[in-house]
């Protein structure tokens, strides 16, 4: 009987063995099986981080682009400023020439009619291009400028006295 129960004892050991034998090829399988599944996400987070890589690096190239293209459009504004102010410093300056003009035409016209001569023509009628109508149309839109007010008919100075019919210029065509 003490054998017996030896025996069985020894079958019991052996069927424990067996049972946990069972037991942890299971968990190594899993384990294995887990192994491998961390092993392959350990890949995919590498290709994941290499493509964030690639994505990142293609970001800094648009945004350097951008970059570029909003440093065009500074130097693109800065130059439209620049030559618009150049274009009011150019109007300005013929604005002021024409005004210098115009008074010294009025005298020449006054003096050759004193003398029976014709009037000068006026500017725009004399040359095409001292008439600034196709500049007026270009920066009309800047300025306000009145497209044909430097080929208006002079004014009169202000010591001229009016005659009846209107001003002395009037008087004057009326004459010739």
């Amino acid at each position: 009987m003490a054998d017996e129960q030896e025996i069985m004892c020894k079958l019991e050991s052996i069927k424990e063995i067996r049972n946990k034998t069972l037991q942890m090829e299971k968990i190594k399988a899993r384990l294995k099986a887990e192994f491998e599944a961390l092993e392959s996400e350990e890949r995919h987070l590498k290709e994941y981080k290499q493509e964030m890589d690639l994505l990142l690096q293609e970001k800094m190239a648009h945004v350097e682009e951008l970059r570029l293209i909003h440093a065009d459009i500074n130097v693109m504004e800065n130059t439209i400023k620049q030559s618009e102010n150049d274009l009011n410093k150019l109007l300005e300056s013929t604005r002021r020439l024409h005004d210098e003009y115009k008074p010294l035409k009025e005298h020449v016209d006054a003096l050759r009619m004193t003398l029976g001569l014709q009037r000068l023509p006026d500017l725009c009628e004399e040359e095409e291009k001292l008439s600034l109508e196709p500049a007026c149309h270009v920066i009309s839109k800047f300025i306000g400028m009145h497209l044909y007010a430097l080929c208006a008919k002079p004014r009169v100075g202000p010591g001229t006295p009016k005659s009846q019919n209107g001003s002395r210029m009037n008087e004057e065509r009326e004459n010739t």
